[in-house]
């Protein structure tokens, strides 16, 4: 089951890696395609795909956190902040950083050319917000959902990089 999704260190350059510094957890997860991806591409795709519509009717339902597919394209492009409950902390040409409102975790995306075709990363940080006299700790609910959220983590990566190439195929080279 997602054989082409791997979990892999993040790159040097990953907007990421500075809460790796800070001892936050953070994963990335990437797989290789046959086509040069654009950040864009990757991003309306993630946000697009069924599995991800699913955790949007959560949020709107839930939290009262709407969100449409305009607004993914729109996020995706650059044209908008903020997407359902998360809102861009950095972008580059190649990478989008989103941290969700309430500060506890961060959605990472990141593509890299390669000849022939490319790569899609997607990777997490979760904030350590407990605080104890010795240490700061992740909230016990988090550490208890990692096997989840890892597994999670790829089918969504898997469902965007064949939402991806679906769409491509139809659309021919950007």
């Amino acid at each position: 089951m997602f054989s082409s999704i791997k979990q892999t260190d993040l790159p040097e350059a990953a907007l990421l890696q500075r809460f790796v510094v800070q001892g936050e957890y953070t994963d990335c997860f990437a797989a290789s395609v046959t086509i040069d991806p654009s950040l864009p591409e990757l991003v309306e795709a993630f946000y697009t795909t069924w599995l991800f519509k699913a955790e949007r009717i959560i949020l709107k339902w839930l939290l009262s956190l709407p969100s449409t597919n305009e607004e993914a394209r729109q996020v995706a492009r650059g044209t908008r902040d903020k997407f359902a409950a998360w809102n861009v902390e950095d972008r580059s040409d190649d990478q989008l950083l989103l941290i969700d409102v309430h500060e506890r975790t961060g959605s990472w995306f990141m593509v890299e050319p390669r000849q022939p075709g490319g790569r899609l990363f997607f990777g997490s940080v979760v904030f350590k917000t407990e605080e104890t006299p010795e240490d700061r700790n992740m909230r016990w609910t988090y550490r208890s959902l990692l096997r989840f959220h890892r597994l999670y983590s790829r089918a969504l990566l898997s469902a965007a990089r064949s939402r991806l190439l679906r769409k491509r195929a139809v659309t021919g080279p950007r």
